[in-house]
């Protein structure tokens, strides 16, 4: 004890020493506190009080932006129906499931369609279990504190994900009917089972690398075919545990088609593979869709590719087309002229009301409330982490002022200079009391200065965008912080 007390009582003393060596430029000095404490007003109590008991987004909410919400749209895509992730990262999932769903409605005249996510989530993280288990043997020669060795144990697996892993899933896998695999409550609840799949992958992951560099003296390393034996043998233990949360995927289903009308069109019994080929027509979703995005910190007019940013090992990574806000949004209004939704991505928390729906930059006065300006752009925000995509929903409508934007000169090929939008309309999966009627609705200004993806068909993009996809694509790491997965 009296040790112990010892190396306290010099520990304190070396302290003392070192602060009274500190320069006053360098830290928080008696005389600079109370240069701050002199900041400190009489009316500030007024605000401390009511910070004390009250959440700064009630405090900070302009009353004016609280009237009516406006829910006229120029074009609008018919949906029916609105979705719910729950507690799940699946947002890009049910997204993309959307815009399928919302192509499907509007050409067959169907009554409702819901897709099943879970089916599709069962076999993700089916699927970036191997990726993962790959990538680790794919590095086995690499050093333990090596880069992408320390990203993979990082990253074994997310419920987050992109339109891109989407797409790569639903042309490996099909799709099926809602009702044919439902959610249960571990895919509305991932947490749980998210921590141990990837403590389990990570403990796989060790034992691979031990088979490729072993420690004892006359062992031989694990040859690539072995390794690979082993992996698939792990691959059975993650997938009886996908089971065992999620169900087992269903290789077969009978569907009975209805018409908007309720009328029984057809009654077939359909795999998930045939399911997506007779609804959707084998739409080959790489080569129909492309990704832009705006990144204000990367060269615009570039192609860019995310290494190992896919959701399987046989799939595609991220590519996408770098351009300004600006001239991404002909494209968006071509596409919902024509009642074709999209997916979306954005930085969702960032100026929501959450009780009226709206994204808008005077939703809150912090300001005011705080006694200072928040000055930065969208460049800066992105480029000191203020900002990023976050979330993924889908585009349904846009309101245009027809004023000066007259709709017979609204064409993907137009003067984005020449394009007036009022707002827009994202339909979003928090479920049907969220929001404005399950939907999220966004000034133009918020667009600017948040949106980061969307993702559309080549035939509302202008041919001199479309032309740029041809450059090689500039690859980027896998660990660039401004492509995580939304969630």
């Amino acid at each position: 004890m009296k040790k112990n007390s010892f190396k306290c009582a010099a520990f304190v003393a070396t302290l003392s020493v070192l602060t009274f060596e500190v320069s006053s430029q360098t830290a928080i000095t008696p005389e600079v506190l109370q240069q701050l404490q002199q900041t400190v007003q009489p009316q500030d109590k007024v605000v401390r009080n009511a910070l004390a008991g009250t959440s700064i987004s009630v405090l900070a909410t302009d009353a004016s932006t609280l009237s009516a919400t406006d829910d006229h749209f120029t074009y609008r895509v018919p949906n029916k129906g609105i979705t719910d992730q729950a507690s799940s990262g699946r947002c890009w999932l049910f997204t993309s499931m959307n815009v399928l769903r919302s192509k499907a409605i509007n050409k067959h005249n169907l009554k409702g369609l819901e897709l099943s996510c879970t089916y599709l989530f069962f076999y993700d993280q089916l699927e970036k279990s191997n990726l993962f288990l790959q990538g680790i043997i794919d590095t086995r020669q690499k050093a333990d504190d090596d880069r992408m060795v320390d990203w993979l144990f990082q990253n074994p697996l997310s419920d987050g994900g992109t339109f891109c892993g989407g797409a790569d899933l639903v042309q490996k896998y099909g799709v099926v009917p809602y009702d044919v695999m439902p959610d249960n409550y571990q895919a509305n609840n991932t947490r749980d089972i998210n921590m141990l799949l990837k403590w389990k992958l990570r403990e796989m992951g060790l034992e691979l690398r031990a088979m490729a560099n072993p420690t004892e003296r006359g062992k031989k390393a694990a040859p690539v075919s072995q390794l690979e034996k082993r992996k698939v043998e792990m691959l059975g233990t993650i997938y009886h545990i996908l089971t065992l949360a999620y169900g087992v995927p269903p290789t077969s289903f009978t569907f009975t088609e209805r018409s908007a009308n309720d009328e029984v069109v057809s009654n077939e019994t359909y795999t998930p593979q045939s399911f997506y080929a007779k609804y959707w027509d084998d739409d080959a979703l790489y080569d129909n869709y492309i990704m832009v995005m705006n990144d204000p910190l990367r060269e615009y007019y570039k192609t860019y590719q995310i290494d190992y940013d896919r959701h399987t090992y046989d799939g595609h990574d991220w590519v996408y087309l770098n351009l300004p806000a600006d001239e991404i949004k002909p494209m968006a209004v071509a596409s919902l002229r024509d009642s074709t939704a999209m997916y979306f991505s954005c930085d969702v928390a960032k100026y929501l009301n959450r009780k009226n729906g709206t994204l808008d930059l005077n939703n809150f006065d912090y300001e005011s409330l705080l006694g200072t300006d928040f000055k930065m752009d969208k460049r800066q925000r992105v480029y000191t982490h203020a900002s990023g995509s976050s979330h993924a929903m889908t585009m349904v409508a846009v309101d245009i002022d027809t004023v000066q934007s007259p709709l017979n000169t609204v064409s993907p090929e137009m003067d984005p200079a020449k394009l007036r939008i009022k707002k827009w309309m994202v339909e979003n999966s928090w479920g049907a009391s969220s929001g404005h009627k399950g939907h999220l609705i966004m000034t133009d200004e918020w667009f600017d200065n948040y949106m980061f993806r969307l993702v559309i068909r080549k035939e509302y993009v202008a041919k001199k965008y479309i032309d740029m996809l041809d450059q090689k694509p500039t690859l980027l790491p896998a660990w660039d912080p401004m492509f995580l997965g939304e969630e």
